[in-house]
């Protein structure tokens, strides 16, 4: 109980996102188990509004799903003329995206170095 109350301490700790703007911090393990409450989520966020801030930079685990997910994301705000933005990726994200064709798709920001 202490490490989710740790990590939601983390998550307020970060700066909001700007007005109209919808922020969502992927978990940790972003893998298959988590994709019914990550679906729900990213839903609610386009009833929201067009822009959207993605902050994976805490994804340790992420798998196939999550990043067909984030992809179908991505085609919606498209659709709605919606924009997609990062607040950042971690490594372990970045080499999914990477291994899998799909970090120019989502648009994902340049790794920086080591």
């Amino acid at each position: 109980m202490a490490g989710k109350r740790a990590a939601k301490q983390k998550q307020d700790e970060r700066p909001a996102a700007p007005d109209g703007v919808a922020a969502v911090v992927l978990p940790a393990d972003c893998r298959i188990a988590a994709q019914v409450a990550l679906k729900a989520q990213l839903l609610g966020v386009l009833e929201q509004g067009a822009s959207v801030v993605l902050d994976a930079s805490e994804v340790e685990r992420v798998d196939t799903a999550a990043l067909q997910l984030l992809v179908l994301l991505r085609r919606e705000l498209q659709a709605r003329d919606g924009t997609l933005d990062w607040r950042g990726a971690s490594e372990a994200f970045n080499e999914a995206a990477g291994l899998l064709g799909l970090a120019r798709i989502l648009e994902l920001p340049a790794a920086g170095p080591a």
